[in-house]
């Protein structure tokens, strides 16, 4: 049998940057830090794994050094996920632990490959400063791509959400948050790799770093987020309504209950233009809501100047007679003429797997958890927008904003480009803990990724305002009932460079320009292997 590959110090030093890495998400603590996002930390702890790795005496090693820093900040980062296990889907404490832990310790090892990956290339060379910074850089961006990607993806915690309030944010119009974690470890690396070099790599070295410099402060200083959209139709007033309904109660009586009278009596007494309720408010189907409910809804917002947004779960009807449900949102407008039905439909196209779906050879794994309305049917991938007073409204359902590059695919054609984003929410699944303020700045890095503010519609938290540079401007406090409003101004001029790229390749580009990378250090290292090389002539 192998012994553990890392020493106690080593292990303990990464058990540290691993918990930092979590913690920099969205800082947990009381005080003036609390659930605010720490980027020096992100790039402080990655730097420890980075000064490991390019220090490293063997693929094991580096694999179980990257693997161990991975599993302490997924388990870090997505914790939360016991509550939703245990508490509301009544799965017994010590499996949901073993859950969390091994579907962390299973991500991970995304991780550890890229860990042993950037050994393999880099060690027993005298490879420059920049080459090994590059090849950091790229094997991480790709475990992050693959972690967002692969078996429909759970991105939830990538390193470059910690970098929505630094200056690397500035970038996230261009890159989006794969490039700033691509940019995070380069900074890293750079901070910590060792320094000897040939003479004959030292003007190479000074010359790209000079030109990648040069290239990010370019960026930087062109960056869509830094100039104030020209808005193209008034101020659209938004109320966007918090019910807080526990999710121990949401499905049962009581919660049903109140969630009708709350979220009936908020959409009726509001006065903006726009409302919108959170994700399943509405706990069930309209032709399952007490008699006239929903024909009042309806009613009210047939006539006048104002449109609802509310979220429920809709049912479809097969021709074989079998009903499935979907995550919808229903959108609801003035009509234009006596015989429209003046209403809007958004089903959620990104499931979350064992909350919505169940994934091939796992429906032992649902059967011991209690959670109602398990397998929705999904929409499609692009669906139209909502047109209301000259907006342009897109909504995504709580999960969906995790996949910025979903999201683009409806900027393909600039002219038709939504104008603003709605979230709607409810991960009261997950408590009151950090999960809140990690998906608020999920939200705020979409925003700034596709240049158009984003509003956020929640049960619990958090329900808010975010423009178009990503930054809050309105917040309900969480696990309060209540209604947040506020001036919305949609963005109708400018599509963001990251936008435009990724609505036609999707991520392709940035995991081409990461294995190109890796070829070419690799040819660097091949050739040091035999000998230096001559530049110039």
């Amino acid at each position: 049998m192998h012994r553990w590959p890392l020493s106690m110090s080593m292990t303990m030093l990464l058990l540290v940057a691993g918990l930092a890495q979590a913690l920099s998400l969205a800082w947990p603590f009381d005080g003036a830090w609390r659930g605010v996002p720490q980027g020096w930390l992100q790039s402080a702890s990655l730097a420890v794994l980075a000064a490991m790795l390019d220090r490293s005496r063997s693929i094991p090693q580096a694999f179980f050094q990257a693997w161990l820093f991975a599993w302490v900040w997924l388990c870090g980062s997505t914790w939360w996920l016991f509550i939703s296990l245990h508490t509301y889907g009544q799965l017994a404490a010590p499996l949901a632990v073993a859950a969390v832990l091994l579907l962390s310790a299973a991500l991970a090892l995304l991780y550890g490959a890229a860990g042993a990956l950037f050994h393999r290339i880099c060690a027993h060379t005298q490879l420059a400063v920049v080459a090994r910074v590059l090849s950091f850089a790229s094997v991480w961006v790709l475990a992050e791509l693959v972690r967002g990607t692969l078996w429909t993806g759970f991105p939830w915690g990538a390193g470059g959400y910690a970098q929505v309030d630094g200056l690397m944010r500035h970038w996230a119009p261009w890159v989006g948050v794969y490039g700033l974690s691509a940019l995070s470890a380069a900074l890293a690396m750079t901070l910590v790799a060792r320094r000897s070099q040939p003479v004959s790599h030292g003007v190479w070295t000074r010359s790209w770093t000079t030109c990648v410099l040069l290239a990010l402060t370019w960026m930087w200083m062109t960056s869509p987020s830094q100039t104030a959209s020209t808005a193209a139709t008034p101020p659209l007033r938004v109320t966007l309504l918090q019910g807080n309904i526990p999710q121990d109660l949401k499905f049962g009586a009581r919660g049903v209950g109140r969630a009708l009278r709350d979220y009936r009596e908020g959409l009726l007494v509001s006065n903006s233009d726009l409302t919108v309720t959170p994700e399943t408010a509405l706990p069930m189907p309209p032709e399952q809501l007490p008699d006239g409910y929903w024909a009042g809804v309806q009613q009210h917002f047939s006539t006048g100047t104002r449109a609802a947004l509310i979220g429920l779960p809709l049912v479809q009807r097969h021709a074989d007679g079998q009903r499935q449900y979907s995550n919808s949102a229903l959108g609801l407008m003035p009509q234009t003429t006596p015989a429209s039905t003046a209403m809007y439909q958004y089903d959620k196209h990104h499931l979350v797997p064992f909350g919505e779906f169940v994934p091939p050879l796992f429906h032992w794994f649902v059967r011991m958890l209690n959670i109602p309305l398990g397998d929705f049917t999904r929409g499609e991938a692009v669906q139209p927008t909502l047109h209301f007073k000259g907006e342009r409204i897109a909504p995504n359902i709580c999960y969906e904003d995790l996949f910025g590059e979903e999201l683009a695919r409806s900027f393909a054609d600039p002219h038709n480009a939504p104008t603003m984003l709605v979230n709607l929410s409810n991960i009261a699944w997950f408590g009151d803990t950090v999960a809140i303020d990690q998906h608020l700045h999920i939200s705020r890095m979409r925003a700034l990724e596709l240049g158009r503010p984003m509003l956020r519609a929640t049960n619990t938290g958090a329900t808010a305002v975010i423009n178009a540079q990503g930054e809050v401007t309105h917040r309900l406090p969480s696990a309060v009932a209540g209604a947040l409003t506020a001036d919305v101004v949609g963005v109708h001029d400018q599509v963001t460079p990251y936008a435009r790229w990724v609505s036609v390749w999707g991520l392709w580009p940035l995991a081409g320009l990461a294995f190109l990378t890796l070829l070419v250090v690799t040819w660097m290292a091949h050739a040091g292997r035999h000998g230096p090389r001559r530049f110039g002539p």
